[in-house]
């Protein structure tokens, strides 16, 4: 299954010439150097690719040995099956890649004893049988090598993918423009708005029915905060002279901004911590005051890392998840569930579950301002304001609604992608994109008759992070993802409206994105992206609140709460440079949350204030469960290593095909009657599909 194995889409970006490495190439026992493979037989090099090293070999861990061809470039480790040519019409697609930032660990075996560590400047002590390539996406390419006179090769290929690894930190991956894998159209546009234009930032704004904000162009420079993008949407009284001034108040310049619009009329907001070293006069302070409140008399701040995991505490789960996963974990069977659970990897997704849970019912229950506030702003506010929105927006668990919800509160967000993948070399490694995808997963398995992509689009986009293909990924800000594009110059923006046309008197090369998915997928797979037990026609069309009038008063909030431990805490004031105590010793008490999703939270007491009334809960919001057994092991990623003990086409045992029975007959029950068999024939066509997601 393509899914199993071609999760990683390997694409490469076109480079200048890389010095050699000191590698001469294998030779054969008569000394003669060997032909290394062809542009033709290593499938099309991409302008700046070369071979480094290349060995005959197996392919092991599969249903069957697999003979071809392990070969190291610059760029990747592939390994061609004999015979094997890459799909011109997904010119950028393998499921045989390795990406060279992806590799988490290389091996070398000999005999059945010999195991050796290889990181970046090792030496290799003996001529290998067999190496294993562990990806950070939790794959593994394990291959062995033959005798005859081919040990050096072994050796060379092996030793070429350690000096590899040691030079893809200092890779300035450009991205693949479409004129060089032949996809040139001159009216192409990106599949998805990338939000780099004010038009892109307009039209998402009336879609979302946010009548009383605009889009400030303040940051169009780059001049306010480099890792915010030129445009974001602020309220229509607050002008950018203001907006200038109360961002620098903030951490990073990061000031409050709207990330969503309830159509109930409430706002979520996300911004940085107060920088409370400022000194700002009573006018900064009103405007502060003003962009927080939104226009809104009730202002709920929320603090986003509060009973959340640290940065660190997320790597080190990832790290020891991904280790329990490794075919060689010395975890006895017995002990392996223990030992999952002592990884904290779910317990953390318990945690992002239950708090977007509390995020979404303060949204949803009356008309007010609910701001999210994290120190630098780039990381769990991102994953809650997505799970909020998941939970509350049908549109958002669309294919296109949830790829444009990664779009803005991740890429456009300024969430360092490229520094969390640990490929700075800044020591802030940290999975929060994987830790956003995982939770999206969960609420999948508990409602997969409500969104429209399927475990395999996620699965996709998470092996999407380390591939260089694109730019999507691999920049940490808008600024520098347009400046490393190379299609702007001082601070112009990244595209043109007209996409195509020539900027300064030169052509411009139009950038991938990672939504470009027929340019890596086959129209079979991304037929396999959407979800055959979603039905449109089953959504709600009143599951919207009545819209209510705003407040617009320009009087500071009458109410102003600070949501933090699970409770909610009146303040006495909304920023901490004015005098005076900010919290009371008074809170209210916010009562746990039932154990079944299912049940309808408009009869709980929830210790809300009462003065707020009461405001039943929409039938379309989602309430997931994170208790027990609810919070599952995303088996077919975190075990794609070890695939006799997945479930499905690997689960070749009597225990495993029962559990899988009871999986399937479980989500029968749980889709049946949602749509007809026909029906899916029609709406499910991979032509009708491509056509939706370019």
């Amino acid at each position: 299954m393509w899914w199993g194995g071609r999760g990683q889409s390997f694409n490469i970006a076109p480079q200048k010439e890389q010095p050699e490495m000191g590698l001469s190439g294998p030779k054969s026992e008569a000394g003669n150097r060997m032909p290394e493979p062809s542009r033709y037989q290593l499938g099309g090099c991409l302008p700046g690719e070369k071979v480094l090293g290349w060995a005959p070999g197996l392919r092991k861990g599969q249903e069957l040995e697999l003979p071809g061809t392990l070969i190291c470039t610059n760029f990747r480790v592939t390994f061609q099956p004999c015979g094997w040519q890459r799909n011109q019409d997904t010119p950028l697609s393998s499921e045989y890649d390795f990406a060279l930032i992806n590799i988490g660990r290389l091996e070398a075996v000999s005999g059945l004893s010999r195991v050796q560590l290889l990181r970046p400047g090792s030496q290799l002590k003996f001529i290998p049988e067999e190496i294993l390539i562990h990806g950070r996406d939790f794959r593994l390419l394990r291959v062995g090598f033959g005798t005859g006179g081919l040990e050096p090769q072994a050796f060379q290929v092996t030793m070429a993918i350690v000096q590899a690894r040691a030079q893809s930190h200092t890779q300035q991956y450009r991205g693949i423009t479409l004129s060089k894998v032949g996809k040139v159209s001159g009216s192409r546009k990106p599949p998805i708005p990338l939000l780099e234009t004010l038009e892109d930032w307009e039209a998402e704004r009336k879609k979302q029915g946010a009548s009383d904000w605009r889009v400030s162009t303040v940051n169009e420079r780059f001049d306010i905060a480099t890792s915010l993008s030129g445009y974001f949407w602020v309220p229509n009284r607050i002008l950018d002279s203001e907006v200038r001034r109360a961002f620098g108040h903030f951490h990073q310049g990061r000031g409050p901004r709207l990330s969503w619009h309830h159509p109930g009329g409430s706002d979520l907001l996300r911004c940085g911590d107060f920088y409370v070293a400022s000194d700002p006069n009573k006018e900064d302070i009103r405007a502060v005051e003003s962009m927080l409140q939104a226009g809104h008399s009730d202002v709920i701040l929320v603090d986003a890392m509060d009973e959340m995991p640290s940065l660190a505490d997320t790597q080190l789960a990832h790290l020891k998840l991904r280790a329990l996963c490794l075919p060689d974990s010395s975890v006895a069977e017995d002990k392996w569930l223990s030992a999952l659970e002592g990884t904290r990897w779910l317990d953390y997704v318990r945690s992002c579950l239950r708090k977007a849970s509390d995020i979404s019912v303060l949204v949803t229950s009356r008309v007010r301002s609910v701001v999210l506030q994290e120190r630098g702003d780039r990381d769990f506010n991102g994953l809650l304001s997505s799970l909020a929105q998941l939970l509350l927006a049908p549109e958002a668990r669309t294919l296109l609604g949830f790829q444009s919800l990664v779009q803005r509160e991740w890429v456009a967000a300024g969430h360092p992608f490229l520094t969390r993948l640990g490929e700075t070399g800044a020591g802030e490694e940290a999975p929060v994109f994987p830790l956003f995808l995982d939770c999206a997963w969960q609420l999948l398995q508990q409602f997969p008759a409500e969104f429209e992509f399927s475990e395999f689009f996620l699965l996709a986009l998470h092996d999407s992070i380390r591939v260089p293909d694109t730019l999507t990924f691999l920049r940490n800000t808008p600024w520098e993802r347009g400046k490393k594009s190379g299609q702007f110059n001082s601070y112009t923006q990244v595209y043109t409206p007209e996409y195509a046309q020539s900027l300064a008197g030169s052509s411009v090369h139009l950038q991938l994105s990672v939504w470009d998915w027929d340019l890596r997928y086959s129209k079979e797979q991304i037929s396999q992206f959407l979800n055959p037990g979603y039905n449109p026609e089953c959504r709600p069309d009143s599951w919207l609140p009545r819209q209510q009038a705003s407040f617009t008063v320009p009087g500071p909030p009458s109410s102003v709460w600070l949501f933090s431990r699970g409770a909610l805490t009146p303040l006495n004031q909304l920023c901490p440079w004015q005098d005076g105590p900010s919290l009371r010793a008074v809170s209210s008490h916010w009562l746990p949350r039932p154990a079944r999703p299912s049940e309808s939270l408009a009869d709980q007491e929830w210790g809300l204030p009462s003065h707020w009334g009461a405001c039943p809960l929409p039938p379309g919001l989602l309430l997931p469960g994170y208790l027990g057994p609810q919070i599952r092991l995303w088996r077919r990623c975190y075990l794609r290593g070890r695939p006799e003990v997945q479930m499905g086409s690997s689960a070749l045992t009597i225990s495993g095909l029962q559990d899988e029975l009871s999986c399937l007959q479980e989500l029968l029950r749980k889709l049946t009657p949602r749509i007809s068999p026909e029906d899916h024939c029609k709406r499910r066509d991979p032509n009708t599909i491509l056509s939706q997601i370019r």
